[in-house]
């Protein structure tokens, strides 16, 4: 109320001030005309110059106090009215821009893009929000109806052990889910790396490779490595996640019977790595949204996951102040390079 008031006042005292200064301003330029003789047929009182000059002032002061109110108060009530609004949560409101550049048109700007970019993340909490919520809640429901299944007497040994492998399947994936959800949490509020060590990357790699033997196995892959020598300095743990996510991807993206490259060069000192499969690929639009938080691009959910592995690789990426890219084609695999 204080800020309102003041504000006020300023335009009180400015419509004020402009109106005094026309009545000087008219006074002066009635005596300028009635001593050059252009006013006088004008007779009677003294006081007429200045009542006319009053008269005429109050007139200007009244057009400058509505061009101002249109061209500053009006704007301004609109950023103030929008900005209530955004306060309550609601992010829709937009301010006409002016025809021209200036202050108010970069204040009213600003709101805008402010307002847009509010709208868009919110959009993204309430989409991660149902997403997550869903994706909770389907293994729950499958837990829960398989246990059930479990109480009947009738079941064969052969059902119950299918039930079984079921339950076991969705708690690892629920294991997998939270525990990728703490650590991307983690990773995105953390703002500076810390427990930094030397270790050796390619070692890194050959042993996330290892950990992911039985995937690999089942589907007939081979590895083409080239991974020479290479010292690292950062944390270790960070790491490793990187490579059993892509790796892992990999192997669930690739054909049986498919080869998957690796290969770790350095340049200006800094460690380079490629995997590409030869895999299904993936379309613009997939490419496009793989690192939104539980995004799949197999909508199908014929493959395992939960869409988190990606948005981790890339907020630890960042973290390390390195780049991640991939480039892929639908029927002909997917390449993923980290620049740590």
């Amino acid at each position: 109320m204080k800020h309102r008031l003041s504000f006020r006042m300023i335009m009180i005292f400015v419509v004020l001030g402009i109106m005094f200064a026309s009545v000087v301003l008219t006074y002066l330029f009635l005596l300028l005309l009635h001593a050059m003789g252009v006013l006088a047929l004008i007779k009677g009182s003294p006081l007429i110059l200045p009542f006319i000059s009053l008269v005429v002032a109050l007139v200007l002061g009244l057009i400058i106090a509505a061009v101002c109110s249109k061209v500053i108060i009006t704007p301004l009530r609109w950023v103030i009215d929008g900005m209530r609004t955004v306060s309550t949560g609601d992010f829709s409101p937009r301010v006409p821009l002016p025809k021209r550049p200036g202050d108010m048109y970069d204040l009213i700007d600003g709101f805008n893009a402010m307002t847009e970019e509010l709208g868009g993340i919110e959009m993204l909490r309430n989409d991660f929000i149902n997403t997550f919520s869903h994706e909770f809640k389907t293994p729950i429901v499958s837990l829960r109806g398989f246990a059930r299944q479990l109480k009947e007497p009738a079941l064969s040994e052969e059902t119950r052990a299918e039930y079984l492998n079921i339950i076991l399947s969705e708690s690892e994936r629920l294991a997998n889910m939270s525990s990728n959800i703490l650590l991307l949490s983690r990773f995105e509020s953390q703002e500076i790396v810390t427990g930094k060590a030397e270790f050796r990357m390619d070692e890194q790699i050959r042993e996330a490779i290892l950990l992911l033997e039985k995937k690999w196995e089942r589907k007939n892959i081979e590895f083409s490595l080239a991974l020479p020598a290479v010292t690292y300095y950062g944390n270790e743990e960070m790491t490793a996640h990187i490579w059993r996510n892509l790796l892992d991807n990999a192997i669930k993206f690739s054909n049986p019977g498919g080869v998957i490259s690796v290969s770790l060069t350095t340049h200006q000192g800094k460690p380079r790595v490629q995997i590409t499969d030869g895999g299904v690929g993936m379309s613009s639009e997939t490419l496009r949204r793989i690192y939104d938080k539980f995004y799949q691009g197999d909508t199908s959910h014929a493959t395992e996951g939960n869409g988190l592995g990606l948005p981790l690789v890339k907020q630890i990426v960042e973290l390390c102040g390195g780049e991640i890219r991939a480039y892929s084609q639908v029927g002909k695999g997917t390449t993923f390079t980290v620049s740590l």
